[in-house]
C-alpha cells in the first residue's frame, strides 16, 4: 500500500475508535445528534477522498516537455582549399607572405667552388645582390671569402644561411 492510503485508513480507524468509545460512555445525546455526527464525519471522509484523488490526478496529468534536437551543421573553422574551375587556367598561385619569401633564398646563386680545402657551397654576393631583394637582412657572419684558381669568390656559407632558417627556393 501507499503511504496516503495509510494516512487515510489511519483517519478512518481514528474515527471509529472515537465513535465506539462514545457508544459506551453514557448517552446525553440524542439520536439525532448521533446522526449529525456520523453524517459529518462520513462528508470529511468523502471530501479527503475527494482531495486525495485530485493529488493523484495532478501527478498523472504532469508533462514532460522533450524538445526536439537541434541539428548542428558542423562547417571547417577555416577556409578549405578550393580547385580552380575547369575553364580558369590563367590563375597564377599566390605569392607567399613577406614573412616567409624573406627566408628563400634564389636557386641560381648556389656556386660549388673548388678549393685546396675541398668543395665549398655558398651563395655568390652580387648574384643575390641582382636576384635577392632582401640581401642587407643576411646575418654577416655568414659572409665568406674563398680563394679560387680564378681568383677570390665573396657570398654566403650555404651551410650556416640553413641554420639561420634561410631555405632554397626551387623556381
Amino acid at each position: 500500500m501507499r503511504p496516503m492510503h495509510r494516512k487515510f485508513i489511519a483517519t478512518i480507524a481514528a474515527a471509529s475508535i472515537a465513535i465506539t468509545a462514545m457508544g459506551s460512555a453514557p448517552a446525553f445525546a440524542d439520536e439525532y445528534d448521533t446522526q449529525r455526527l456520523l453524517a459529518a464525519i462520513l462528508g470529511l471522509a468523502v471530501v479527503g477522498k475527494i482531495i486525495h484523488d485530485n493529488k493523484k490526478d495532478k501527478k498523472r496529468s504532469t508533462y514532460e516537455y522533450r524538445h526536439e534536437p537541434r541539428v548542428i551543421h558542423e562547417q571547417p573553422r577555416h577556409r578549405t582549399y578550393q580547385q580552380p574551375r575547369q575553364g580558369a587556367h590563367d590563375l597564377a598561385p599566390r605569392p607567399l607572405p613577406r614573412r616567409v619569401d624573406r627566408k628563400l633564398l634564389p636557386g641560381q646563386c648556389l656556386r660549388s667552388f673548388d678549393t685546396r680545402d675541398g668543395r665549398v657551397r655558398m651563395f655568390g654576393r652580387k648574384c643575390l645582390q641582382n636576384n635577392y631583394r632582401f640581401t642587407h637582412r643576411l646575418p654577416q657572419h655568414c659572409m665568406t671569402r674563398v680563394r679560387t684558381d680564378r681568383g677570390k669568390r665573396h657570398g654566403y656559407a650555404a651551410r650556416c644561411l640553413r641554420r639561420e632558417g634561410y631555405r632554397l627556393a626551387h623556381r
